[in-house]
């Protein structure tokens, strides 16, 4: 560099005799002169690296197309998994659901054939004579006294399984819970609600185990 310095200064000295004298004066001048010219040379070096930086390989890409397959796939994959899972959940809750149903409802077979049992000890109370309850009958009094305890009871042991007795009378009619047997106009009843109960209808557990037998106004 001090080789340099001199060449220029000897150059310069013999073309400009008043500048060499300048260059004497302030040797620090051409120093900055260089340096700027090195400083510019190295930001064009550096403008051409980013451009071919800025500029992707191939090899770049296939990885970036590579990476985005495998973006795609990933996607796929948890929305099956996410699928799976509330498939999953819903069998598990279906399943459940007909456990529960069958806890609740696997006695209805057995709840029907003693509704039978019920109807017959209802219409025996009902077919005893209600004047002839009397001391001077203590047999007839004591029989039916404990017709009407095991009434009582079978009815008690219904509720506490969820089976409930529907006797509607005065209610509207409701073809879920009540079977018409014949439909007949009636002074002072509203069209449309019961009149009659034939035979008393049950529910297990909110479910119509049998339908109320039952007669409905109709319009005259």
């Amino acid at each position: 560099m001090a080789a340099v310095a001199q060449c220029v200064r000897g150059a310069l000295r013999s073309r400009y005799p008043l500048l060499s004298l300048s260059l004497r004066t302030s040797p620090r001048l051409l120093c900055v002169a260089t340096q700027q010219k090195n400083n510019g040379q190295n930001l064009e070096e550096d403008q051409s690296q980013n451009e071919q930086k800025a500029e992707p390989t191939s090899a770049e890409k296939m990885l970036a197309e590579e990476k985005a397959k495998l973006e795609e796939q990933l996607k796929e994959v948890n929305d099956k998994y996410k699928r799976a899972l509330a498939d999953a959940e819903n069998v598990r809750q279906r399943s459940q659901k007909l456990v529960e149903e069958a806890k609740l409802y696997g006695i209805q077979s057995f709840c029907k054939d003693l509704l039978e049992v019920a109807d017959i000890l209802e219409k025996a109370t009902e077919s005893v004579p209600k004047e002839e309850i009397k001391d001077e009958n203590p047999h007839l009094k004591s029989l039916y006294e404990g017709l009407v305890m095991t009434e009582v009871q079978i009815q008690k042991v219904f509720k506490k399984h969820g089976l409930l007795r529907l006797n509607p009378v005065g209610a509207k009619f409701d073809p879920y819970e009540h079977e018409a047997l014949f439909h007949a106009p009636m002074e002072g009843k509203e069209p449309g609600t019961i009149a009659l109960v034939s035979k008393i209808g049950y529910k297990l557990h909110g479910r119509t185990l049998r339908p109320a037998l039952v007669g409905v106004v109709k319009d005259a």
